[in-house]
């Protein structure tokens, strides 16, 4: 009988693509409402085992906010930022890539789009995240994963170029994992917390979860040191 060996941490990489949408100087997050933390996040998801980039951006934006990108302005790459979370579970994490494009769409456009996000969670239910537009100016402070608000908040205007795509890496000397539930629990509390605070509507069609043990698309799991 032969053992496979386990794969050593880090040693998968998955890749997720976000976007910032921006509608004059207002761009749109989702907010997810836990029980001790509200946090936000960039539409966006995994990309698929063999799909294109662009493809998974447009798949993410669709599902997420009904928006079809060829509408949209833009799609350029502006920041990178590489993962490397140790996480609980017999699964060795992947190293994550979070690519981030932008988007500009016209107030008529958003109108259009959706005002809630649904996670589909193991037990059947969902979780919902509200689609807020945040003025881009007013983000340095939020609680956003993957952690862009200083950089974005940072821009002269949100047209303006970016001079080094690569953000500071998310490791566990800044992040750590927290345990998520177990069948039946409130999947509140799963995800990552940033060490150094400890702090924790057209509707688009749910999102099944992945198994627990299995690395989530959805980047409310990381809490900073």
């Amino acid at each position: 009988m032969t053992n496979t060996p386990t794969p050593a941490p880090f040693s998968r990489i998955k890749i997720r693509t976000g976007a910032l949408v921006f509608c004059g100087d207002d761009v749109a997050l989702i907010r997810r409402d836990r029980t001790d933390s509200t946090h936000y996040t960039p539409p966006g998801g995994n990309v698929e085992d063999g799909e294109d980039l662009d493809v998974a951006l447009a798949r993410e934006l669709d599902e997420e906010l009904g928006l079809d990108t060829a509408l949209a302005e833009g799609g350029d790459l502006v920041w990178v930022v590489d993962q490397r979370v140790t996480r609980p579970g017999p699964t060795p994490p992947p190293r994550k890539l979070h690519l981030i494009y932008r988007f500009h769409i016209s107030p008529e456009l958003r109108a259009t789009l959706a005002e809630q996000e649904l996670d589909e969670l193991p037990d059947g239910s969902h979780e919902v995240g509200v689609i807020e537009w945040i003025d881009y100016r007013k983000t340095a402070e939020l609680p956003i994963f993957p952690p862009i608000g200083p950089a974005l908040a940072a821009l002269a205007d949100p047209r303006a170029a970016v001079a080094n795509a690569a953000l500071d890496a998310v490791t566990d000397e800044n992040y750590t994992w927290l345990s998520p539930p177990k069948a039946g629990e409130d999947a509140s509390g799963r995800g990552f917390r940033p060490r150094s605070t400890g702090s924790r509507l057209a509707t688009p069609m749910p999102r099944q979860r992945p198994p627990t043990g299995e690395d989530p698309n959805g980047p409310s799991l990381l809490l900073a040191r």
